[in-house]
């Protein structure tokens, strides 16, 4: 498990996790607590951070899927109400199978969390909270900021994969797209810079950024993004080239896919950010400024990391506690 932190850093943990629910109590009328399984089940905490350790073991990117999966999970429906989690079924295909999902991995580790936490307690904790302390752990066991993570969310019973592709921008998307995405879901432009630094973690496909290389387009070759420095775009052009078969390529997110740290932000000042998302953070003055100040300080970066993904993650309106994260209850 990640080393506690100090007694002051934890301190400041704790006022911050206490102001954002207070804030999202104002917005969104959710009881989050920073207590409430210290009674009902007090392991909840260690067992998810065990499943977390021993996936991250044996495969380097399970820390980058679990981190996404909580903002798909966020950013669609009612918020963080584990509606990710859910399977299709014959009748209703989920949000894990649409378009933006489609490379959605880690889900057994959810699985595996969530078996524990129920031989432990069963019935207590939703797959939803489950869900945020994996993504918590994720960022801490990769060398990233460790948060209080307040509890209390409930599993949603709706999973609809046509409701993806509206709510959650893609690696294409403009400034004002991520801007509108952000914002409505109450967050500012601020936690937009903040948590696109989860980009520090992670590996995308050819197809999130072929729009920036050189590539043929009915006959026709089309010119690399001018902002990608050269011998980057020409690094991609190597790992991605336009007669590309190979399912698997793509690219790294930055130069420390496995290390929760500030590279992403120094890249995209040298042209070195993958996607076109990545790049839109540079085009206008105030997340420029942002980009600016999270590269020259990773502890910076880490405070504005850990209270954006406070207030991302209490954004809630589930209805159950459900006892497998795939199944809704039985009605």
């Amino acid at each position: 498990m990640a080393a506690a932190p100090p007694a002051a850093e934890a301190a400041l943990l704790l006022l911050l996790a206490l102001l954002a629910l207070a804030a999202v109590a104002l917005r969104r009328g959710d009881a989050l607590s920073l207590d409430l399984y210290d009674v009902t089940c007090p392991e909840v905490e260690a067992a998810v951070t065990a499943a977390v350790r021993q996936a991250m073991a044996n495969d380097r990117t399970v820390a980058a899927g679990l981190l996404r999966m909580h903002f798909h999970d966020c950013f669609v429906r009612q918020g963080c109400d584990g509606s990710v989690l859910l399977d299709s079924t014959a009748t209703v295909t989920a949000e894990k199978d649409g378009p933006p999902n489609a490379s959605l991995h880690a889900f057994y580790v959810i699985d595996n969390a969530k078996r524990a936490v129920e031989a432990l307690c069963p019935g207590v904790v939703s797959c939803a909270d489950i869900l945020a302390l994996a993504a918590r752990d994720a960022v801490a066991l990769s060398g990233g900021p460790w948060w209080v993570v307040p509890v209390g969310r409930r599993d949603g019973r709706v999973s609809l994969a046509n409701e993806t592709t509206a709510a959650l921008p893609g690696p294409t998307a403009s400034f004002d797209q991520l801007k509108q995405a952000f914002h409505g879901r109450g967050l500012s432009t601020k936690d937009l810079v903040a948590l696109s630094g989860a980009h520090t973690l992670g590996f995308a496909h050819c197809s999130s950024f072929q729009n920036r290389i050189l590539r043929a387009q009915q006959g026709v070759a089309a010119a690399d993004d001018p902002s990608l420095s050269p011998s980057f775009a020409a690094a991609l052009r190597r790992a991605c080239p336009a007669n590309n078969t190979v399912r698997a390529a793509g690219s790294a997110l930055d130069a420390t896919s496995a290390a929760f740290d500030n590279t992403y932000y120094r890249m995209l000042q040298a042209g070195r950010g993958l996607l076109s998302s990545d790049e839109a953070l540079l085009t206008h003055p105030k997340t420029r400024a942002f980009v600016a100040l999270y590269a020259a300080s990773q502890e910076a970066f880490f405070r504005a990391f850990t209270k954006s993904m406070l207030r991302m993650a209490g954004l809630n309106g589930g209805q159950e506690v459900r006892a497998n994260c795939r199944r809704v209850n039985p009605s």
